[in-house]
């Protein structure tokens, strides 16, 4: 018994020993690192770099330029179903903890322990916000105390909707999309609050690694991890069954959408970059201006319209000029059909298309008409009364040829 009783007596002293040195490390270190922690007060007026943005006078978007897109929005703004998927995502106990998830980290070090590799769980949002505005991501213990103890301070400073705003206003997405409003419009050409519960599980899972569970580059990725949310949503009685059901069925929705201009006048645009630049510097591209011209959109528009008119009625006056470039099988290097529809298809992509025209690559010609190949695939038939028999060939400025016998010639 005396045995078991000194026994008892040493662990208990071990185990004091422990938590005493713990104690101590922590205290030192926070006494040490604590005088140069930047204050949580900057996150209030914080400026997010948001690019330069031009509009009409009658607010159409004419461009937008910067590295990074964004769009920051407030917390009345996200949907709930989206503030349900990042927690059971990122933080399932966000709203209860003070910015430490003690039993999220204790699962960590299990976790590490157990299988020898960091599986994750161990940062809360809190946490992960502390490090998005102020430290750097270098996998050290001083970058991690750091963390630790601007969470604490950011919980004392903030509510949890200003930290969570703050969260999806600065998370990168992928493809040059930096917070959830940004990346509706990436991924989906919607706002936010337009995407369904499929596509905000698919937003959702982005912020752990944006590359690996990118729609566009690793669907297959993506979608288990979309799905894999919604199951941990509905285990949090985050949704119903129905709807659970109906999201993990959806196909992958998503594709690339750059900005959506309200009237394509680049030239305008490109004035005023340049003015802007001269004015502010690299400034321009961060600092979220707003530059609103004199130009009403639709006047605009019928005046780029009527200058395109005049061009194509002067370019029929003035006679066909034969084909921009030949590709076949003898001028082009490839080997077989097959390559050489490849090419046909690569070409028309990566032609230009001024004023809404649109290349064709001629594949057959018939007697009263030709078959056309158009950029996605598909084919249209140009019959010989719809404009072939009026296209007579340019000779001189003055001067055009007689009109042709048939399409070939």
């Amino acid at each position: 018994m005396a045995r078991i009783t000194n026994f008892t007596k040493i662990i208990l002293w071990l185990l004091l020993s422990i938590v005493t040195g713990i104690t101590l490390i922590a205290a030192s270190a926070y006494l040490y690192l604590s005088p140069n922690l930047p204050s949580v007060d900057v996150l209030r007026d914080v400026q997010l770099q948001t690019p330069l943005r031009i509009y009409t006078a009658d607010d159409q978007l004419l461009g937008e330029f910067g590295e990074q897109r964004r769009t920051p929005i407030n917390f009345d703004q996200i949907p709930d179903h989206f503030v349900k998927a990042i927690l059971a995502a990122e933080d399932n106990r966000f709203f209860e903890h003070h910015g430490v998830d003690l039993l999220g980290l204790l699962r960590a070090v299990s976790q590490l322990v157990a299988t020898g590799e960091k599986q994750g769980g161990g940062s809360t949002i809190t946490m992960q916000v502390a490090r998005n505005y102020f430290l750097s991501f270098e996998r050290t213990f001083s970058r991690k105390f750091n963390e630790i103890l601007l969470s604490f301070q950011i919980e004392r400073e903030l509510s949890k909707q200003e930290i969570l705003e703050l969260y999806v206003n600065k998370i990168f997405l992928g493809n040059r999309a930096y917070g959830i409003q940004a990346a509706a419009q990436v991924y989906y050409g919607k706002t936010i609050e337009e995407l369904n519960l499929a596509q905000l599980a698919m937003i959702a899972g982005l912020p752990k690694a944006p590359s690996s569970f990118n729609p566009l580059v690793n669907p297959a990725r993506a979608m288990i991890r979309r799905n894999w949310i919604l199951d941990r949503m509905l285990e949090q009685n985050y949704i119903d069954v129905e709807s659970h059901k109906v999201a993990v069925n959806s196909p992958i929705s998503a594709s690339y959408h750059g900005s959506k201009l309200g009237l394509d006048a680049p030239h305008i645009a490109e004035m005023v970059r340049k003015e802007m630049l001269g004015r502010y510097g690299k400034e321009t591209y961060t600092a979220g201006y707003k530059v609103y011209t004199t130009i009403n959109s639709q006047l605009q528009d019928t005046a780029q319209q009527a200058v395109v008119n005049g061009l194509l009625a002067y370019d029929q006056r003035h006679g066909y000029r034969g084909p921009e470039q030949q590709l076949t099988l003898e001028n082009t290097g490839v080997t077989d059909e097959g390559q050489l529809y490849e090419l046909w298809i690569k070409t028309l992509g990566n032609t230009s298309k001024p004023a809404g025209l649109s290349p064709v690559i001629v594949k057959t010609v018939h007697t009263q008409a030709f078959t056309a190949l158009l950029e996605d695939g598909n084919e249209i038939t140009i019959e010989w009364e719809n404009g072939l028999k009026s296209a007579r060939p340019f000779e001189t400025a003055s001067r055009r040829g007689a009109s042709p016998a048939r399409p070939a010639t």
